[in-house]
């Protein structure tokens, strides 16, 4: 499983929380404990959070758009 989630680095994902909460990010790294990912905060600030295996209850790949727009 690892081996596919390392497959995900770079990538923009959506992570299920065990405890009912999601976030998203893009995925720094990944090893054998935890992942750890960039998510955006507010403005142009954005921070690296890490979240051990235990925590996820499912790590999902953002969908591809036929669109890309900016704001």
């Amino acid at each position: 499983m690892l081996d596919k989630i390392k497959l995900l680095i770079g990538q923009p994902i959506g992570v299920a929380l065990k405890n009912g909460l999601s976030v998203s990010g893009v995925l720094c790294k990944a090893d054998e404990d935890e992942i750890c990912l960039m998510e955006y905060l507010f403005q142009a600030r954005f921070i690296q959070k890490y979240y051990t295996y235990e925590q996820i209850q499912g790590i999902y790949i953002f969908p591809s758009s036929e669109k890309e727009l900016l704001n």
